[in-house]
């Protein structure tokens, strides 16, 4: 239903302030730092485009030109995709949250948990400096996030640039089986991410020939290998009473939970880049498994597109180290009888833990009593609590 013609002027105009009052926000931001464009997961966009009538799409259109124009941390060529596709800056925010997110949860019970700063430079601080494999995560998750989120955009018809895939639709399979459906639009999901999400690294390569930006490549490339080796097919059947006469099928993304699973399993067997000048994408690995032949001979292995690379050690993320923006381990809880990385003995780094017992009391049994209210007994319930010294 459309709105009102005398409404209309309003609309756009409240839409108009709302746009600008967050350009100034951003302006401000900028006006001290230069930023990195992940920093957008954590402080979010406008929403650009309004579903509705021409003017207030011409308006807000006007506002996320310039807004892009402003952004901080954004290099040439991503304002000129921001400008391309003002209406997709919104996902770009969603998928470095997204990334952001699932790799809090996935390092939640380590002893580095993925922790995030004010610093819009750095929002992972040392980390994203380091180029360690920590590093190497965080490039490939968030790289994975715009990806998914993009592309979900595109199927749920909220971005004007692309809708859902029908390139097989009504084509028949010799399994007796149909293309049909809304398969989800991964090609332009990973056109976009790659024009955006790779623009920074490939401008300072450009320049300066530094092997991290080619390490940050590979990776950003990782996580969007991760989310289309996961793509599943999905399928309905049609016919008499329930019978598959006709099955109709159709390509959809993974939730984004499988592909930091998958993520998380490439960093445990992440390679290590070793030698000084770039000859294709050689990596060494450095996974448990092979240290010990490693050990015997130098040997390179070529990467696989979906593998995770770093040209660093990783620092220890046991002592607090305020000037790198490591917090350390002390107060964090852990597992006693754990063996895994939330175990006290890894977490705390051997050095101890105190053990605390705290008391619950809450309501418990809880019965309906005629007529008419809730009858309960009060359960206590005391916890032993181990935090690292």
């Amino acid at each position: 239903m459309r709105r009102q013609h005398g409404r209309r002027g309003s609309s756009a105009a409240s839409w108009h302030w709302g746009l600008l009052l967050h350009l100034l926000l951003l302006l401000q931001v900028a006006a001290v730092h230069a930023g990195n464009w992940m920093y957008l997961g954590m402080v979010g966009v406008t929403q650009l485009l309004p579903q509705g009538d021409q003017e207030v799409q011409n308006v807000s259109t006007a506002t996320a030109v310039s807004i892009c124009q402003h952004l901080p941390g954004l290099v040439q060529q991503q304002v000129a995709v921001c400008q391309n596709h003002p209406d997709a800056i919104r996902s770009v925010s969603d998928g470095a949250r997204l990334g952001i997110n699932e790799c809090q949860y996935q390092f939640r019970n380590e002893r580095w948990n993925c922790t995030t700063g004010a610093d819009i430079d750095y929002p992972f601080g040392y980390t994203l400096r380091r180029g360690s494999k920590e590093t190497a995560f965080i490039y490939a998750v968030t790289s994975a996030g715009v990806v998914h989120a993009v592309t979900q955009a595109c199927s749920s018809g909220n971005l004007t640039d692309c809708s859902c895939d029908m390139s097989k639709q009504g084509l028949s399979t010799p399994e007796g089986w149909k293309w049909g459906g809304c398969s989800d639009n991964l090609r332009f999901g990973v056109q976009f991410a790659r024009q955006f999400v790779d623009a920074p690294e490939k401008e300072r390569h450009k320049k300066l020939k530094r092997r991290r930006n080619l390490m940050n490549l590979h990776n950003n490339e990782a996580g969007r290998e991760a989310v289309a080796r996961l793509m599943k097919m999905q399928c309905r059947c049609h016919g008499v009473s329930g019978s598959c006469e006709l099955k109709t099928c159709w390509r959809s993304i993974p939730t984004f939970p499988v592909v930091g699973d998958y993520l998380k399993g490439k960093y445990l067997t992440t390679l290590r880049f070793t030698h000084k000048k770039m000859r294709g994408s050689r990596w060494r690995d450095s996974s448990r498994r092979r240290r010990k032949r490693r050990g015997r001979r130098k040997r390179r292995f070529l990467a696989e597109k979906d593998e995770l690379v770093h040209i660093h050690k990783s620092p220890n993320y046991c002592i607090q180290n305020p000037k790198k923006g490591i917090l350390g381990t002390h107060g964090r809880f852990c597992n006693k009888t754990s063996n895994g990385a939330d175990s006290c003995d890894l977490l705390c780094c051997g050095r101890g833990y105190n053990t605390q017992v705290v008391r619950y009391v809450e309501r418990c049994h809880c019965k309906f009593v005629w007529c008419c209210h809730v009858q309960c007994k009060t359960c206590i319930t005391n916890v032993d609590v181990h935090t690292c010294k």
